[in-house]
């Protein structure tokens, strides 16, 4: 079905519209061979709360921006290249259900489907995309991946230290290479990540001496590790000087 609708008129406009929708601050998304498969809204979750963005799966590329007007404007366009994501599903707990990871080197999120149904044919239509892309380029699956973040509302307290109690004053911060959320004494440290950033980033006390050691800190699945009780109504103003939010 792709190939059909590689250099269809129809495929085009689709894709046409899309980049109509996100403006002239968006990069252009028509190349030859490239298929719009579908798109649709999806819940992500950020660092301070769940948010409901604009997702668009390409056969080789995973496009999400904020929405302005839905169907009509969107900005803060961002593009994923496929070939370096794997995904993995995320336990229901609470409120968010029917969620997943989508992991790659240079960030790791969750997003939430409004139904189960819908959950399965996005992790379905992107694992065959990956798997497409992967097989024509022979390349193997991507081993690491950014950290996902832990959202601000799991941590009162920094953990790491388990002691500096999170105010307006002492600040919330995320270590790059775990996720957690750690104070300002327990990251002082930065180390080159160089999948995520091409100067150094914030990392914990822990990880920067694991990495400065030699040693392979272990795998950084924050979420899977802590589970995912997000309590949505207790949620931090304060953010890292030097990431944004989303």
């Amino acid at each position: 079905m792709v190939d059909r609708l590689a250099n269809s008129e129809a495929n085009s406009k689709r894709i046409a519209v899309v980049e109509s929708c996100f403006g002239a601050a968006g990069q252009p998304l028509a190349i030859p061979g490239r298929v719009l498969i579908g798109e649709g809204v999806l819940t992500k979750l950020c660092r301070k709360k769940p948010k409901a963005r604009q997702f668009f799966l390409f056969n080789d590329i995973l496009v999400y921006g904020n929405i302005v007007i839905q169907k009509k404007k969107y900005n803060k366009q961002h593009i994923i290249p496929l070939e370096s994501v794997t995904i993995d599903t995320v336990p229901d707990e609470g409120d968010l259900r029917n969620g997943w990871l989508i992991k790659t080197p240079t960030k790791s999120f969750a997003v939430y489907a409004a139904t189960a149904t819908e959950k399965s044919e996005w992790m379905n239509h992107i694992g065959k995309c990956v798997g497409d892309l992967l097989q024509k380029s022979g390349k193997a699956p991507t081993g690491e991946h950014a950290a996902v973040w832990v959202p601000d509302s799991e941590a009162a307290v920094c953990m790491r230290c388990q002691k500096v109690k999170f105010t307006p004053v002492s600040r919330r911060h995320h270590c790059r290479k775990c996720g957690l959320v750690v104070c300002g004494p327990c990251s002082e440290k930065k180390y080159l990540l160089p999948s995520q950033s091409s100067k150094p980033v914030r990392v914990c006390e822990y990880c920067y001496v694991q990495l400065t050691s030699g040693s392979l800190a272990p795998r950084s699945d924050s979420m899977s590790r802590l589970g995912s009780k997000f309590n949505s109504n207790n949620l931090s103003d304060d953010e890292d000087e030097d990431d944004s939010s989303d």
